[in-house]
This record gives structure tokens, C-alpha cells and sequence, in this order.
């Protein structure tokens, strides 16, 4: 059902709507959601939804709203056009936690400070989401008749797996997404490496295998060593692990991947990055890629991290039960039963029991479409010389949820970041560029009002 607005989320979307669409309301929107704390978890991405909501209904966009849990709120609009597939507009609301000692400045204060905003979310993902919001509104404004439905949603939970978010829609509102063809989400990126533009707009992405390790054994004082401590099974367990890391094999997504990044470094990393199949060859290479290069890396093999160990909680004590948790990421042609059965060999211990946490399937979508050859199409004219290609991603999004349907679903981010400042997203001192970011705007506009604008009708508001 459509949800009444709050006083505050009214005042909130009035204070934009004077002048919507100009870029100073669409930076002050950005800075206004960064303050909202969507912090996972517990998360409160109703906050975010309360704003959102503002927002749209300042602009008389009707939207629904859903809380599947207390404070986890998503919410969604649907501008009607014709009979074409139709585009969906997607964003998280959620981010992850920032620690104010490590931050230069406060995490939840959108501080603008040498041409930058800085907050958590201003690149994963609520800046995108302005970004989406702002297309969208220009489209209603401007009144032109479109050839397919464009949905703006932003959801709950996805830095979690998105159980509270897209993947309870997709379970529990399916209707939603009956009529839709196209997915842009996050996922993709635009780097600037000095002069040179890099536009990956992500097309696959490695598939989540979150895990977790038990040992038993015999418990006790910590004064008595025991010949079977759960804690040194483990560790045995997590050794074996360690010495024997996954193959490493090349995608065609990631070849390609490999071959744009060659022209950005130097020799001898660019000739062995242009024939990645006979540098994984070389003894060493990919301890160097790794240690050098770790994102890169990370795209040739299977990888698992060890981020959690549990055990007991005081220094004189040998628990009986120990538990690790491991952040596995499978290339996207594995298959999560065989990956999981492969740790299990590796492991080589039936005292070790493997629980999995969240694995999702194994898709892709195919570059072969409308939507792609314009992302690409628009890229180059907004970026001119930038290299473009279809991406992979070593992280996961929401897009698994649709691909999983059949929809293609991209990753694109339309503003150009230094690659220094990607650290930012999940690190400290998160921030975008004021320009790139209202760069980005521009060219989100561009893109939505080209795929789903009618052909021949009169051209709406200017952005």
C-alpha cells in the first residue's frame, strides 16, 4: 500500500522541490541521505526510506514502501510508459560501519571540502542512488511519453545479503518485476588513473560463499593441555586451508578485464597482464599480482578470507567448541554445492563441520543487449578516450537476486573516481567529487531519458 508521509520526510522533499533538478538540490539530496545513519547492522534503513519517500511525494510520485522487519524498510516508485521492458532503477540503503576515530572527519556529517563530499555512502551506494532519484524525477517532470515503466527502488540489507531487501521482494512482491527487462544497479566503476579513464560496467561478479567452521573437542582449565583442544582442530583445519589456495583460471569477462588495465601500468605488468594466461604460468607471478595488485588478483582464483575466529572468552579456559567464519568468493561459473564439497577435501577432517551462511548462485549477464551497447555508447561521449569493457567484480550486489530471474542486470557508476579513492568504499574517509558527482547526475539523466523516452516526442525539462 502507498504509506502516508512523515512531517519531517515533507519538510525534507519541500526543501528540494523548489528548484528540482538543478544540480545544487541533487548535491544537497546527496548530503542530506548521507546524514541519515543506514549503518548494517542493525541497519534503519526505514530513515532512509522516510527521506526517499519526502522526496517523491513533494514531486506527487505516488511509491510503496515495505518493512518485512522493524526499521528495515525498502521502497519503490513506477513511472508508466508502453509495452518495452521495462528499466529498474536500483540502490542499497544500507552501508556498512564506520569508526569516527579513523575518519578524518565524521562519517554521518556530509562535510564538502576541497571540491569533495565526505560521509559513508557517498560511493557505496547513496550517492548512485541520488544519482538514480534524480533521472527518475527529471523523467517525471518532464512529461514525455515513454516506451517502457522506469522503477526507482532502494532497498534494505544488501551489504548483508539482502534478505530483508531485494531478495524478499523478489520472494514476496514477485508482481514487481513480472514486466521487467533491465537491471542498473552498483557493481560497475569508473576509475581515473591520472588522464586515463577506465569505465567497467559490471556484468558478473564473484559469487558470495560465507562459511562457518566448528571444531569440538574437550574443554577445560587452560592450566592442563588437552590432547584434543577444539581450538588446535581448527586451526589445523584453517592451515590446510592456507597451503593449499584454489587454481587459478581466466574467465573471458576477466581477460578482458586484464587487457584494459594493461594499458595503465608499466612494464613488465603490462605485457604479462595482455597474456594473463601464460603469466599465471610463471613461478611467482601470482604471489607478486597478489601482493602488488590484490583486487586483480583476486579475480583469477577462488579466494577465501578468514575474517572471525571464536573460541572462549577468557584466557584460562580451553572451550569445547571453536568456530571460524570465512569469507569465500567463487569466480561465476562455480558451483556453490562443488566449491563447498572442494573445501571439504582441502579440509581433510570429518571433526570439522561447515555451515553455510550465505551462498548464493553462480550468473552473469550477457553484454549482448540495448541497454549495454548504450551504457557503452554514452560512456565514451561523456568520457572521451576512456577505455570501456564489460566488468567483473570481486564483491557482490543485489544484481545476483535478478540475474537469477533472467533480467540483465549491469553495474554502472557514471562519475569518474581516482582509483586512490576506492578504498574509500567499506574504508575510511569515504568521498566523491563534487564535479564527478554531478557529472554523474547528468549522464544518469542522459541514459534513462535515451533507453525510455518514446522516439519523436517532445523533449522534456533540460537537466
Amino acid at each position: 500500500m502507498i504509506r502516508a508521509l512523515s512531517i519531517a520526510a515533507l519538510l525534507l522533499g519541500h526543501a528540494g522541490a523548489a528548484h528540482a533538478g538543478a544540480p545544487d538540490d541533487a548535491l544537497a539530496r546527496l548530503k542530506a541521505y548521507v546524514e541519515i545513519d543506514t549503518t548494517n547492522p542493525p541497519g534503519n534503513e526505514s530513515r532512509g526510506v522516510a527521506f526517499l519517500a519526502g522526496v517523491l511525494g513533494a514531486q506527487g510520485i505516488e511509491y510503496e514502501t515495505a518493512e518485512p522487519a522493524p526499521g528495515r524498510g525498502s521502497i519503490w516508485a513506477r513511472l508508466r510508459g508502453g509495452d518495452e521492458p521495462a528499466l529498474l532503477l536500483l540502490h542499497h540503503i544500507d552501508v556498512v560501519p564506520a569508526s569516527p576515530e579513523t575518519w578524518q572527519t565524521d562519517p554521518f556529517e556530509a562535510v564538502e571540502r576541497d571540491g569533495f563530499v565526505h560521509g559513508r555512502g557517498t560511493l557505496d551506494t547513496k550517492g548512485l542512488g541520488i544519482m538514480h532519484l534524480e533521472a527518475f524525477l527529471a523523467l517525471a517532470r518532464g512529461g514525455r511519453p515513454l516506451r517502457r515503466d522506469v522503477v526507482f527502488m532502494a532497498t534494505a540489507d544488501e551489504e548483508a545479503g539482502g534478505a530483508y531487501g531485494a531478495g524478499w521482494l523478489v520472494e514476496h512482491r514477485p508482481e514487481l518485476f513480472e514486466d521487467v527487462g533491465f537491471v542498473l544497479n552498483e557493481g560497475g566503476v569508473t576509475l581515473r588513473r591520472g588522464s586515463r579513464v577506465e569505465v567497467s560496467i559490471e556484468v558478473a561478479e564473484k559469487v558470495p560463499a560465507w562459511l562457518r567452521l566448528s571444531a569440538r573437542g574437550t574443554g577445560g582449565h587452560g592450566s592442563v593441555p588437552l590432547p584434543d583442544p577444539a581450538t588446535t582442530r581448527l586451526v589445523a583445519a584453517l592451515q590446510r586451508l592456507a597451503d593449499r589456495p584454489f587454481a587459478p583460471r581466466v574467465l573471458e569477462p576477466v581477460r578482458a578485464v586484464f587487457e584494459a588495465t594493461a594499458g595503465a601500468v608499466g612494464e613488465p605488468w603490462a605485457s604479462e597482464l595482455r597474456d594473463i594466461d601464460r603469466a599465471i604460468a610463471e613461478p611467482g607471478f601470482l604471489e607478486r599480482l597478489q601482493a602488488e595488485h590484490p583486487m586483480l588478483h583476486a579475480l583469477l582464483r577462488n579466494t577465501c578470507s578468514l575474517t572471525v575466529l571464536s573460541g572462549s572468552t577468557k584466557v584460562n579456559v580451553v572451550p569445547s567448541r571453536a568456530h571460524a567464519e570465512l569469507d569465500c568468493r567463487m569466480l561465476p561459473d562455480q558451483d556453490p554445492e562443488a566449491f563447498v564439497e572442494s573445501l571439504r577435501k582441502r579440509i581433510d577432517d570429518d571433526g570439522i563441520e561447515i555451515e553455510q551462511l550465505v551462498v548464493f548462485s553462480a550468473a552473469s549477464s550477457s553484454p549482448d543487449t540495448e541497454l549495454f551497447r548504450l551504457l557503452e555508447r554514452v560512456s565514451r561521449e561523456r568520457f572521451p578516450g576512456a577505455v570501456v569493457f564489460p566488468g567483473v567484480s570481486t564483491g557482490f550486489t543485489d544484481s545476483h537476486f535478478f540475474r537469477d530471474l533472467g533480467i540483465p542486470s549491469y553495474g554502472y557508476l557514471p562519475a569518474a573516481i581516482p582509483a586512490a579513492d576506492m578504498s574509500g568504499a567499506h574504508g575510511d574517509d569515504e568521498r566523491i567529487s563534487v564535479e564527478e558527482f554531478q557529472r554523474g547526475v547528468a549522464v544518469m539523466m542522459e541514459l534513462v531519458e535515451t533507453f525510455s523516452a518514446a522516439a519523436g516526442a517532445p523533449a522534456g525539462a533540460a537537466p
